[in-house]
């Protein structure tokens, strides 16, 4: 089945200029959680610096796992796994095999991107022409900005 593409680069376009950036974590949490792109590239930033001083990656540059994932379970994203060890590829980056409906964080080989009612939305089609395995997703709330409020209103978020 064919995948929907959707040009977008979560508002990094307003911030920065440039086309070469490995920033995708930034870009597929700004997208599917509909933050603006700096706010959650200093809520990056800030977890980076929590995970014991890591100097490892940056928002712009390549955001360590587990740091993508401690600012994606803080914001109220649901991981579910679709790979497990020793049963191969079950899911891929198509239409008919992820969700049709809600906001989602894919993860891939070396990429996470957005997934929004259906579409794919990235700075370019990664899904390999819808062979690209997805290893997991975080589902976003239903009302993330509710949630957002709620979980982040006490964290200091620098501000540049």
């Amino acid at each position: 089945m064919k995948v929907f593409f959707r040009f977008n680069d979560g508002g990094r376009a307003e911030y920065y200029q440039g086309k070469k950036a490995g920033d995708c974590v930034t870009r597929a949490i700004a997208i599917a959680f509909e933050m603006d792109y700096k706010e959650v590239y200093d809520l990056i930033s800030a977890e980076i610096k929590e995970h014991n001083g890591s100097t490892r990656g940056t928002a712009r540059n390549g955001t360590p796992k587990e740091v993508t994932k401690a600012v994606i379970e803080k914001l109220g994203g649901e991981w579910t796994a679709t790979m497990g060890i020793g049963t191969g590829c079950q899911v891929h980056v198509r239409a008919d095999e992820l969700p049709s409906e809600g906001r989602y964080i894919l993860n891939l080989s070396r990429h996470v991107a957005a997934w929004v009612e259906g579409e794919l939305n990235d700075t370019y089609d990664s899904s390999r022409d819808g062979t690209r395995c997805v290893y997991g997703y975080w589902k976003v709330p239903e009302a993330p900005e509710e949630l957002i409020e709620e979980k982040l209103g006490d964290v200091e978020v620098p501000r540049n």
